[in-house]
């Protein structure tokens, strides 16, 4: 498909007119008009049909749009690339607020070990927006929580759920039992919740939130008890294991990469990163 055709159909999209499609792309009308009949012939697909005096785009022409900016931009990122002395990978990744400091700096580091000129960008956010953004593309790769059994990206791990509170509170003297959990898309909310009905035994959701760091400094307040992952809890939480509480469930913790995303991140990159973040562990 001709680049420069499909740049000047990009400015008639985002113009409205063959004429100021002309200027933008420093064209003469004619010009633009022999390229969308090349474009035309080349994909067999009337690209613009009549509207009273206007010209719009047709069915196929707005198919068409939906594909033609990724496309010029994929095209133009790539030359770039391959015009510049000195490439350097980019990788956007996305790991949910309560493997920030577990498991994502031994990810960091063997990222930095395999890919020495790596800019690296990270962003934390809740598991469900996590996903979101990798689906879309927006995440070339992300750390994400799933189900000891399933065969979703790449494990690196797998944990169990635990419970943990202020040393200072006696459980069994609180009715209803104050909780702080993570958002309602995480297992261990739902887990938690679930357990407890279960159980018969009233609570009291205090707060949730998708930041680790804020649920733990709410227990440690005293605020109430929180379901977190063992790793995630880490060494400065203290643990309550008490039968008079549901058991939580185990997961798994699991390198995905996009599969819409153009990622520096292959399969034998991720292995390596397994294997590495094994041998770390």
């Amino acid at each position: 498909m001709d680049i420069d055709a499909l740049r000047s159909f990009i400015a008639f999209v985002e113009t409205g007119s063959f004429t100021r499609a002309a200027k933008q792309t420093h064209k003469t009308q004619s010009a633009v008009s022999m390229q969308m009949k090349r474009l035309e012939g080349e994909l067999g697909k009337g690209l613009f049909e009549k509207e009273g005096r206007n010209l719009v785009l047709s069915v196929q022409g707005r198919r068409l749009a939906l594909y033609a900016k990724p496309l010029l931009q994929l095209h133009d990122e790539t030359v770039a690339t391959l015009k510049s002395p000195d490439v350097r990978p980019r990788l956007h990744l996305g790991c949910p607020d309560d493997y920030a400091d577990s498991i994502l700096p031994s990810i960091v580091k063997l990222l930095h070990r395999y890919l020495p000129k790596l800019e690296l960008q990270i962003t934390c956010a809740s598991s469900y927006l996590i996903r979101v953004m990798l689906d879309s593309g927006e995440l070339d790769a992300a750390i994400v929580t799933r189900l000891p059994d399933s065969e979703e990206g790449y494990l690196l791990t797998t944990d169990v759920g635990v419970w943990i509170g202020s040393e200072e509170m006696d459980i069994t003297a609180q009715n209803p039992l104050p909780i702080v959990l993570f958002q309602k898309d995480c297992k261990f909310h739902l887990a938690a919740i679930d357990g407890l009905m279960k159980q018969g035994r009233e609570y009291r959701l205090m707060a949730s939130s998708s930041s680790a760091t804020a649920i733990k400094g709410m227990v440690k307040q005293g605020i109430g008890l929180g379901a977190m992952a063992k790793l995630s809890a880490g060494q400065d939480c203290f643990v309550i294991e008490s039968e008079s509480l549901p058991p939580l469930p185990s997961i798994g913790i699991a390198l995905v990469i996009s599969s819409r995303a153009h990622s520096p991140l292959s399969a034998e990159l991720a292995q390596q990163l397994v294997k590495g973040f094994t041998e770390m562990t």
